[in-house]
């Protein structure tokens, strides 16, 4: 992954920048917002059909900024990839993605910050499984409305605290994170958002999110925390 316009325009809801980046060795685009000083960095996974730009994340991702948290999102495939839809469900694809993005920020770009996973969807699955993949340690895992249940067998191996956000009347998705949550061995927890579906669309049910994930993160990435 490599630097792009570092004169990139302000973020409106505070004074640090966002940068576009390429992650190597597939030129795959993300957005960085660094951390203010002693905060860590939260790396988002997207779910099925969604990327980088999707709105919900970003929602999210300007109150973790909000917060002093910076924020790393990118694509995790190829348009083209994209296009074939076994790839959106390749939960070991999209992790081994998710541990290269690692790799560069704890390697290059901000190598003595704690990093954090948001997930969504699909994502949520694959940033467990990287979470037991990757050669740095991850502060935490967050899933928003997310299938974690697609982790598999790496459930027992997680160790970073995992907070499971559900809809509270995504009742599917809230019977998948349940059964996850049962073979889950570190810290864990299930939170759900009342009136919430799938998409967290009504009303107010997306800040509840923000406030939720905020709430997990900030006090598990504060460097010495």
């Amino acid at each position: 992954m490599t630097g792009g316009n570092r004169n990139a325009p302000l973020d409106q809801r505070n004074d640090r920048p966002e940068v576009e980046v390429s992650i190597a060795p597939l030129g795959l685009p993300g957005t960085l917002v660094h951390p203010a000083g002693g905060q860590g960095i939260v790396l988002f996974a997207h779910g099925s059909g969604s990327s980088r730009l999707s709105p919900r994340n970003r929602l999210v991702a300007e109150g973790l900024q909000w917060s002093g948290l910076g924020t790393l999102l990118f694509d995790l495939l190829q348009p083209e990839e994209a296009d074939n839809r076994t790839n959106v469900f390749d939960i070991s694809l999209l992790a081994k993605r998710l541990v290269s993005a690692t790799d560069w920020v704890c390697s290059q770009e901000l190598p003595d910050v704690p990093v954090g996973y948001f997930g969504a969807s699909t994502g949520a699955a694959a940033a467990l499984v990287a979470e037991t993949l990757t050669r740095h340690r991850i502060a935490t895992v967050v899933s928003r409305g997310g299938r974690p249940d697609l982790a598999g067998v790496a459930h027992p191996r997680v160790r970073a605290p995992t907070l499971l956000i559900v809809g509270g009347d995504d009742h599917a998705v809230i019977e998948l994170n349940e059964e996850a949550l049962t073979h889950l061995t570190c810290e864990k927890r299930l939170a759900g958002v009342p009136g919430a579906g799938h998409l967290f669309e009504e009303p107010g049910t997306l800040d509840q999110v923000v406030t939720l994930a905020r709430d997990w993160f900030v006090p598990r990435l504060g460097q010495g925390g």
